[in-house]
């Protein structure tokens, strides 16, 4: 991850930085209390070392903002701060194409400066679709975006976005002019909704005609916003960042709602939903079907010997190593100890000798955290059909595991 670059001489102000973003970003930074220190700094680092320049408008040895000229001039995305609001300075400065301005009016200014931050790195991945038949225009939008590090593309009409949106799944969100040749932005909202959800693709359109007729048209269609132009800067980027994170959140929700929240793995909805429409397509192809339990030795006893968070230490470690085994089948945390994996097209002794091979791996390996470190082990129950369902494939697995750890643990047991 890249580091940023603060330039500023009140030792406040670099304090307050530091301290909000060691209790949250964590981003990694060097200081500069001068405009030479900066340049010192950048000589010696490189300035595509540094994700973005945090720079103090008046510093003792540039008082007229010589600091910002040199980090554009560097094609370093800067954020400029500043101790008074001046209309005509801050005119100046957007036309420069700088991140943002900032007045150091308070704490939330030093926090809004870090969501920055944070947002820059994250808009590295991000990839956004400019449609617009106005080449001038197309231009504009663009330099906005890179100036916020966005990954861009571009078309000059509907039916060319069109084409690039159902060849690129990874684009985030598409910014189309209302009035374009061929299929014009109504319509290509209209023909992408058909497929996509606002979940998956925001939609912001533009225009630099029509009345609210024209804005409503769009949103009532599947768009997600909408710009008149001419816009102002802090006007497109707040309305961006805002639909953005919009997506962003509903991504983080979905996550969560398919996800283990202490391991990260698939949890147990996931595993019935994408498992089911496995094993029905095992069932009519006549294909192997093999299933086993795995659960952690002794949770309860490694809680008691290392403490209330051992137990979801251990099982993040273990949750790290099944992709090594399992990475091609379908596996999740379905109760706090145990992990069920479902793999299909293995017979019953090919998933044995797999799970054995896993459980070797995981006796190996050493867990450390703080200034421990240990060892745990795993029992695993393992079970083969091509006709039942996955309740009673999972139900078969779990008498096996059972016997695996009443037989002494450390082990694995499947049917002869």
């Amino acid at each position: 991850m890249k580091k940023f670059l603060l330039v500023e001489d009140s030792q406040i102000v670099v304090k307050i930085i530091k301290h909000i973003n060691d209790s949250s970003a964590r981003f990694q930074y060097d200081i500069a209390t001068s405009f030479t220190e900066a340049k010192a700094l950048i000589d010696k680092n490189g300035a595509d070392s540094y994700l973005v320049a945090v720079v103090d408008l008046n510093l003792p040895d540039a008082p007229n903002g010589e600091v910002v000229d040199y980090t554009l001039s560097k094609k370093m995305p800067t954020i400029v701060l500043t101790g008074n609001y001046d209309e005509e300075k801050r005119e100046q400065m957007l036309e420069k194409k700088i991140v943002d301005y900032i007045v150091k009016e308070s704490r939330f200014s030093y926090e809004y400066v870090m969501k920055l931050i944070h947002r820059l790195h994250k808009n590295q991945n991000i990839k956004i679709l400019v449609a617009d038949d106005s080449k001038v225009s197309r231009n504009y939008i663009s330099s906005l975006l890179k100036t916020h590090l966005y990954q861009v593309i571009t078309a000059d009409d509907g039916d060319t976005a069109l084409e690039i949106i159902n060849n690129d799944p990874e684009i985030k969100l598409l910014i189309t002019d209302y009035n374009m040749p061929r299929m014009n932005g109504f319509d290509l909202v209209k023909n992408i909704r058909r497929e996509v959800s606002k979940n998956d693709l925001v939609i912001i359109g533009l225009s630099g005609e029509g009345d609210g007729k024209l804005t409503a048209k769009f949103i009532k269609n599947g768009a997600n916003d909408f710009l008149r132009k001419t816009f102002s800067h802090e006007e497109f980027h707040c309305r961006l960042m805002h639909n953005i994170e919009g997506i962003e959140y509903g991504q983080a929700m979905k996550h969560m709602a398919y996800h283990d929240y202490v391991t990260g793995l698939p949890n147990k909805r996931t595993f019935f939903e994408q498992g089911s429409n496995e094993l029905e397509k095992a069932h009519t192809g006549s294909a192997h079907v093999s299933l086993a339990l795995i659960s952690v030795d002794q949770l309860n006893s490694i809680q008691d010997r290392y403490g209330l968070d051992a137990p979801d230490i251990t099982l993040k470690s273990l949750a790290g190593l099944l992709s090594k085994a399992f990475g091609r089948f379908h596996y999740a945390r379905i109760n706090d100890s145990d992990i069920a994996v479902l793999m299909i097209g293995l017979s019953l002794e090919q998933a044995a000798k797999l799970t054995e091979g896993f459980r070797t791996i995981v006796e190996d390996h050493i867990v450390i955290f703080d200034e421990l470190n240990f060892n745990f082990t795993i029992s695993a129950g393992i079970t083969s059909s091509q006709d039942k369902s996955l309740i009673e494939l999972l139900k078969d697995a779990d008498n096996r595991l059972y016997t695996a750890r009443d037989s002494g643990e450390n082990q694995i047991c499947f049917d002869e």
